[in-house]
């Protein structure tokens, strides 16, 4: 038997370091579940409100401060667990002024209240705390405090902590299952710096001691690695957008050496990519908090309406396309990428870091539907196919659940290469559309699971699509799809995939022909289009990630 196998698939030798995430662990231990997995010490009480108030050091890089914690609780309890990591000191936990007994392990912390916490019953507790947090060696894909100087020798701070996790810098309930409803930020620093933190601006207070404290106040949900603190010599420009629930305010705030670029560069990306982005999504999440920039030495993080920008003012990813099909440099993919974020990763957040991939995929994905509303549909399609040379295929895109582990890298372009294929199967732009936008509704600053998401695009599309996520998301290999060919002009075809009960409909054409639908299953079945050969037959490969395997 000759056997002919057409793989269309390219593997770069490298991961472009925005599809890094921390390094997933194979092994896990007792501190991953504490922080990882949902216990009835933490189930057990409903976060409503934080006031989150720090002191930085930049000098000694040094924080002090506390958080208030106010809740509801869910059922009756005498003992709680929140987080911090063990390398900052906590100085004591206040109930009703008294302070309270607390046990540590490992990053989580017990404490004990001396009488029960009913159910239905709202109270808080207080958190002091004290340390040299975590410093990031390579921010945003470590977690911690990035300290850095800008060129005048000024301090320039960010905190940056996704998969790492909030409590590596202040004490929460550090679970993405349950976002506070609302937040109250202070942040004190030094004479001459100025803080920027996520929602809007409460004003600022001379301490008398050396030291100002900015107050920002988040109206919205926001998820704790959301939670920022951006330190420097900032300048202050604002402009407005006219969007679908009105008037949107836009706010940027720059080093003072780089408002004459920052002005006609926001300009010109910011506008385009919110017409893009409600276009496709609906309505941005955040209009009571309003949008930000706020510029970074590090390269960029989602936080919630105070995007982190540090892409030094060009287009592309510092100035590089990805894709190598050209499409990627005529953007800024930091404003793009990131603020893509605020409808998925942020107004629908994954419920346990395992299903990060909801929140990298679907924002991968966004990169192109922006090109799709500027530049059109075709050079979207370009972009996706040519970001597969970023794909590995090592290990699956979704990681182990309750550890605090997130998947493989290949969640940025090989989700975004798999929602291309959703759409594509669907053919109908219109529903797929609706389908973005009714996520965004439907899962309106809620937080979501696997199911959630697979189980809503089925429903809505008409069609079964779990076995096709789970193909893609669960397994790390491409499926193939193989043919048989006999002479008596009969042709056969089979999925070979992980996934049992695989069944992903594949667009199959007669050269030069129209592309036509079928829908083979893992057995043999016969393929039904008139004048087939061997010689002739094309698959969609530049819509369809698979592999092709060609039988005589």
């Amino acid at each position: 038997m000759k056997r002919l196998f057409i793989l269309f698939l390219l593997i770069s030798v490298a991961v472009d370091g925005h599809t890094q995430l921390l390094k997933a662990r194979e092994i896990f231990n007792r501190a991953d579940s504490l922080r990882g997995k949902l216990t009835p010490l933490r189930t057990c009480y409903d976060i409503n409100y934080y006031h989150l108030d720090v002191r930085v050091d930049p000098d000694k890089r040094h924080i002090s401060g506390s958080n208030l914690f106010q809740f509801t609780a869910v059922e009756d309890f005498s003992r709680l667990q929140f987080d911090l990591f063990d390398n900052l000191k906590i100085e004591k936990v206040l109930y009703n002024g008294q302070e309270l007994p607390f046990k540590r392990e490992y990053h989580a912390v017990f404490i004990d209240f001396a009488q029960p916490i009913r159910k239905g019953q709202s109270d808080s507790f207080t958190v002091h705390y004290s340390g040299h947090p975590v410093q990031a060696k390579r921010a945003p894909w470590d977690g911690g405090f990035d300290f850095k100087k800008d060129s005048n020798g000024k301090h320039w701070i960010a905190t940056a902590c996704q998969g790492l996790g909030a409590s590596v810098w202040w004490p929460n309930k550090d679970h993405q299952s349950d976002e506070v409803d609302s937040m109250l930020i202070s942040i004190s620093v030094p004479n001459g710096l100025t803080n920027v933190s996520n929602g809007r601006f409460r004003g600022s207070e001379d301490l008398g001691d050396g030291y100002m404290r900015f107050n920002w106040f988040v109206s919205n949900p926001i998820n704790n690695y959301n939670v920022s603190a951006n330190i420097g010599d900032y300048v202050h420009f604002a402009d407005t957008f006219n969007g679908e629930n009105g008037v949107l305010n836009l706010d940027y705030w720059v080093l003072r050496e780089n408002e004459a670029k920052a002005k006609p560069h926001f300009g010109a990306n910011v506008k385009p990519m919110l017409r893009a982005f409600e276009h496709w999504f609906g309505p941005y999440p955040f209009y009571e908090d309003g949008f930000k920039l706020v510029e970074t030495a590090h390269l960029g993080m989602e936080h919630q309406s105070a995007i982190a920008y540090g892409n030094k003012y060009q287009n592309g990813y510092l100035g590089r396309d990805g894709s190598g099909t050209g499409w990627g440099n005529k953007w800024d993919f930091i404003i793009v990428h990131e603020a893509g974020h605020e409808w998925f990763g942020n107004n629908i957040t994954s419920n346990d870091l395992a299903d990060m991939w909801i929140h990298e995929s679907f924002t991968n994905y966004s990169e192109a539907l922006y090109i799709n509303y500027h530049f059109g549909k075709k050079a979207s399609q370009e972009y996706v196919h040519g970001n597969r040379r970023g794909i590995q295929n090592l290990t699956p895109i979704i990681g182990n659940y309750h550890v605090n582990n997130e998947g493989s890298g290949d969640m940025y372009n090989k989700g975004g290469v798999l929602l291309n294929m959703v759409r594509t199967i669907i053919d109908d732009d219109e529903k797929w559309r609706q389908i973005l936008r009714g996520l965004n509704k439907t899962f309106h600053h809620s937080t979501v699971d696997y199911e959630d998401i697979v189980s809503y695009i089925s429903k809505h599309a008409g069609k079964d699509l779990s076995a096709v996520f789970a193909q893609y998301v669960r397994h790390a290999n491409i499926p193939t799809l193989e043919f048989y060919f006999d002479e008596g002009n009969k042709v056969l075809c089979r999925w070979i995939a992980d996934e049992p009960g695989f069944d992903m409909p594949v667009r199959i054409r007669t050269k030069g022909g129209e592309y036509q639908f079928i829908q083979p299953t893992r057995k043999l079945t016969l393929v039904d289009l008139p004048g087939l050969s061997r010689d002739n037959l094309e698959v969609d490969t530049f819509n369809f990630y698979i592999g092709v395997l060609m039988n005589e």
